[in-house]
């Protein structure tokens, strides 16, 4: 039986995942991995995790939070994380994930976050070879 919960809320192209529960190997992990999957293949590649409501990360949460971040920016996507609670922020500093991640306390700023790297993003370089 999973002990974690995951409401999906729309703000403009940011969709805000509200995670309540343990994010630990098994069931959780799996629910998170799914969920992040099934938004990038419908086209929502802008995500926001709220980690308010984590009351314990293990080594497998980290691995999907990373496998989760290295796939969407692989398709052009981006993870950020809201509202680390104290236990999940020590566990990301000691592993150093929080040079990795984009983090905020304040949901308005990280919403506003994903505009900025839009507007900072690099114009894609097109093929333009001329076969002979």
């Amino acid at each position: 039986m999973s002990n974690l919960n995951i409401k999906e809320r729309q703000v403009g192209d940011v969709t805000i995942l509200d995670i309540n529960g343990n994010l630990r190997i098994g069931e959780e992990s799996i629910a998170l991995r799914k969920t992040i999957r099934r938004l990038s293949e419908e086209g929502k590649k802008q995500i926001l995790l709220n980690l308010a409501h984590i009351a314990y990360i293990d080594s497998s949460g980290l691995g999907e939070l990373v496998a989760g971040y290295v796939s969407l920016r692989r398709s052009g996507g981006q993870i950020k994380l809201l509202h680390l609670t104290q236990k999940v922020s020590e566990v990301m500093m000691i592993t150093k994930l929080l040079t990795v991640f984009d983090a905020y306390e304040d949901e308005s700023e990280a919403l506003e976050s994903f505009k900025t790297a839009e507007l900072e993003a690099p114009a894609p370089v097109l093929n333009r070879g001329v076969a002979l």
